[in-house]
């Protein structure tokens, strides 16, 4: 697995949204693009995470930025989260961690003494080209959103 690094392209996936229509990171050239991968629908940490970046969407729409979310959660699921917690941006499944390996966020995490494979909750910002501008890794969800804004503001 490698970790990807900033100043490289980002790497495309085309994968369901909520609604079960095909999105590809391709289709935002032109506008950022905020991806960010998370454990699991209607967990708390995930739902508050969700209901951050929701609650300062406006912030970055006038940055032009778009805000992905990617979970192995079926479409059905992202549909009820996104749909509960009204989301104005695209929950992308992928069950078959193509996308998440690709950005090298499906690793080994420990819990209450449990070891198992799972999701590292992590964000990528990816610049107007396609290209990596910076990777947040093992997010902590306080004060995350703003930081990812803080980071666009300054590019």
């Amino acid at each position: 697995m490698s970790i990807l690094e900033v100043g490289q392209p980002a790497p495309e996936f085309t994968l369901p949204n909520q609604d079960g229509a095909e999105v590809s990171l391709s289709d935002y050239k032109g506008k950022k693009v905020v991806l960010y991968f998370y454990p699991r629908d209607n967990t708390p940490g995930c739902t508050t995470e969700a209901n951050d970046f929701k609650d300062k969407i406006e912030k970055f729409s006038a940055l032009n930025t778009v805000v992905l979310g990617v979970s192995k959660d079926s479409v059905k699921s992202h549909t009820n989260f996104s749909c509960k917690y009204e989301l104005p941006f695209d929950l992308i499944s992928d069950p078959d961690l193509e996308a998440i390996k690709a950005y090298g966020v499906w690793q080994l995490k420990k819990m209450y003494g449990k070891e198992s494979m799972g999701i590292v909750r992590s964000t990528f910002l990816i610049d107007e080209e396609g290209v990596l501008r910076e990777t947040w890794s093992k997010v902590r969800v306080k004060g995350h959103v703003d930081a990812v804004l803080e980071k666009i503001t300054s590019l």
